[in-house]
């Protein structure tokens, strides 16, 4: 099963199995990292480029400036309909209607925007449209008002919402209080995905992280994300690994999957590449995947497209299933 379906888990069944005797190594959490991408197979120009195709078919396309306006959206938009220029997609023989990133990701307010220029293009039922909200980044707003922010989102279009936890109240143990906003964000999004931000930077421990992670799924959260990209600390591959081994125990225990999302600090191809085998090895290649992996990014696009172009061996056509 993909994805929590509006399903919670009672509190008391969330403390018993989730939150207690938990205790992060962060020794064993770096080495098993090592371990990890020292393991992997080296990356080489051969197979480099269905790895940099498979980073773009994930990436939610973002803005989130204080000067975002129409025509910015519409630009953003059109790059996720269009990811590549068309002479690179010759070279590379894909199809140009086969290759598009996950989503696109804006403010509440520019939502309408994302919507109308991606139904101009036909394209609502492929790239989906995400709106942070909630406060965005701090969450430090009236829980009435960050509720109202994501119904406005998901009236206007929005298929996706990012909403932040309140750091303040993980930090003070309120893991009751975590729980049951997150669930009110929950039906709050209606049949729109909700991606819980968890702004690691901000959590204080490894464990913190976990609890977090744990809490979130358990109240319905579709995808966990890292960060906002507005803390001095983002996505980070240990931070990561916490993660997936909150999401493959909750899966263990549920029979639920819900995705991954690591946002803000991740600018070369290297550093997507280490996310998707940091996933791949931990949770398995359904994970990779649009349904159950995002990253959330505004510049990588570009860094891919000068990697791509600048790979001379054309993929064989068996490496690019995803796009066939």
């Amino acid at each position: 099963m993909i994805g929590n379906c509006n399903k919670t888990l009672p509190m008391d069944i969330i403390s018993e199995k989730f939150m207690n005797n938990v205790y992060v190594n962060k020794n064993s959490l770096e080495n098993k990292i090592r371990c990890i991408l020292n393991d992997y197979p080296v990356v080489k120009n051969e197979t480099l480029k269905p790895w940099l195709l498979q980073i773009i078919s994930v990436i939610d396309l973002t803005t989130l400036s204080g000067d975002d306006t129409r025509s910015n959206v519409i630009r953003l938009c059109q790059k996720a309909a269009n990811p590549l220029k068309c002479d690179l997609l010759n070279k590379l023989g894909i199809d140009n209607n086969k290759l598009r990133t996950a989503a696109v990701c804006v403010y509440p307010a520019r939502v309408p925007d994302a919507y109308d220029i991606i139904k101009q293009m036909g394209l609502t039922d492929t790239i989906q449209i995400a709106s942070v909200a909630t406060g965005f980044p701090s969450g430090q707003y009236p829980l009435e008002s960050r509720l109202q922010e994501i119904k406005f989102a998901v009236s206007k279009g929005a298929t996706e919402i990012d909403v932040v936890l309140d750091r303040s109240l993980v930090l003070m143990g309120k893991w009751d209080e975590v729980y049951n906003e997150v669930v009110q964000m929950r039906q709050a999004c209606g049949n729109a995905h909700l991606k819980v931000i968890l702004g690691v930077g901000e959590l204080g421990s490894y464990e913190n992280v976990y609890k977090a992670s744990m809490i979130s799924m358990s109240a319905g959260a579709d995808f966990i994300k890292t960060s906002t990209g507005k803390e001095a600390v983002n996505a980070t591959l240990p931070v990561g690994l916490v993660m997936c081994r909150a999401i493959r125990n909750f899966y263990q225990l549920t029979g639920v999957k819900v995705g991954l999302k690591p946002a803000g600090g991740i600018k070369t191809a290297r550093d997507a590449i280490n996310w998707l085998v940091l996933v791949y090895t931990e949770l398995g290649p359904e994970w990779i995947t649009p349904d159950l992996f995002r990253i959330g990014a505004s510049s990588l696009l570009d860094v891919v497209e000068k990697s791509l172009d600048n790979c001379t061996k054309v993929v064989p056509k068996g490496d690019l299933n995803t796009f066939q």
